[in-house]
């Protein structure tokens, strides 16, 4: 099946492309260091029967290659209202379309129906933010999704090199050690190793019943503005007028997705939304933690599923010794954000993607539980 994809996607990209470890230490502003990308002393496996082994070959973007400039309009740049936390990465997304084809609309809260040969592109890195500099981006890692020629969806890690030239296919992961500085007030340095999953872990996530899906790319969470050749557009807008999404609904009438970072938003609207994009992907009707009975998507609005006075299921170390996962007006006596604010391996949520704890969202969640009333 692997083969029969690469086959397909170099068929399909013809067409519209015109077209022992070695350490080292990048010095940015933002961070002090990172180690552990690839070097030329890398043993690069030949993964041939998985995917093409260099990110360039599949023509996504003109050179440099870390510019993420698209080489044609059939790579579309998006974003989401509501980005999953990675140890505080930031990404830049495209979708990569064959040529001559377009999505469809199912429902505001379902990703897009994608064409054969679609590729999702996720590129995860690091910068110092600040506009006075030449760029100083460092991406660590690339994660492709591919929907092969049976509709299935493939998942490619790709990792790149020291010299940001060039991203590899690496499906055993990698930790990338870095010693982060954010700039929020908060004088301590946060040392930590950036974990690529492994082929495997991708799993973990986008599996629901039995099949491998995308998550993000909901028509409420792709409901925002965006930068095209200099204008700022809506995204679904763009998509449609560019014929890239048919059978769209009138703009005002699909859900934009809260921006768990807006302080305009709800404390209520903020947290559910944040809940939904960290933790529903396991933690809803056909998730690998439906067993738990906590569903924690955005539109469940039965207080028991949302975890309220709710015990444990198989918890473990995980509970910490409380007794319900979320406790009205309690946060100190609610598991679940006990488990957000610990990375124990027995107890951190989420399982795997998580090195850091996420301040803000712990800030949030607390606010959050605190408002509720039973």
């Amino acid at each position: 099946m692997y083969r029969n994809l690469v086959v397909s996607s170099l068929l399909v990209f013809a067409l519209f492309i015109s077209c022992k470890k070695k350490e080292s230490v990048v010095e940015l502003k933002d961070y002090v260091s990172i180690s552990g990308l690839l070097t030329s002393q890398d043993t690069l496996m030949n993964y041939e029967d998985l995917g093409l082994k260099k990110l360039s070959d599949y023509g996504f973007f003109l050179q440099p290659l870390n510019q993420l400039i698209p080489a044609n309009k059939q790579v579309v740049p998006y974003d989401l209202n509501s980005p999953l936390f990675t140890d505080y990465a930031s990404k830049k997304r495209f979708i990569a379309f064959p040529d001559g084809t377009e999505a469809s609309y199912i429902s505001d809260a379902q990703v897009l129906d994608f064409p054969i040969g679609t590729i999702l592109i996720k590129n995860f890195y690091y910068t110092n933010n600040d506009l006075k500099t030449t760029t100083t981006d460092v991406i660590i890692e690339t994660r492709l999704l591919l929907k092969d020629e049976s509709s299935e969806w493939i998942t490619l890690p790709y990792i790149w090199n020291e010299e940001q030239t060039e991203a590899y296919l690496y499906i055993l992961g990698k930790d990338i050690d870095l010693v982060l500085e954010v700039n929020d007030g908060r004088t301590e340095k946060m040392t930590f190793s950036y974990s690529v999953p492994n082929l495997n872990m991708c799993k973990n996530c986008h599996v629901k019943g039995q099949e491998l899906v995308p998550l993000g790319p909901t028509p409420r969470q792709l409901n925002k503005t965006n930068v095209y050749n200099g204008i700022s557009e809506n995204q679904l807008s763009y998509l449609q007028d560019n014929n890239k999404l048919k059978d769209l609904p009138e703009l005002a009438d699909i859900h934009k997705f809260p921006d768990y970072s807006d302080v305009s938003e709800s404390v209520n609207n903020r947290a559910r939304a944040y809940l939904d994009v960290n933790c529903a992907h396991c933690h809803q009707d056909g998730g690998s933690a439906k067993t738990s009975g906590l569903h924690l998507v955005y539109q469940e609005q039965t207080p028991y599923k949302l975890g309220l006075n709710k015990p444990p299921v198989a918890a473990g170390a995980g509970s910490g010794d409380l007794d319900f996962d979320v406790v009205a007006g309690k946060p100190e006596e609610s598991i679940l954000l006990y488990r957000m604010q610990h990375l124990e391996p027995e107890i951190v949520m989420p399982e795997i993607g998580k090195n850091l704890v996420h301040v803000e969202g712990v800030a949030l969640i607390d606010a959050w539980i605190t408002s509720l009333k039973n």
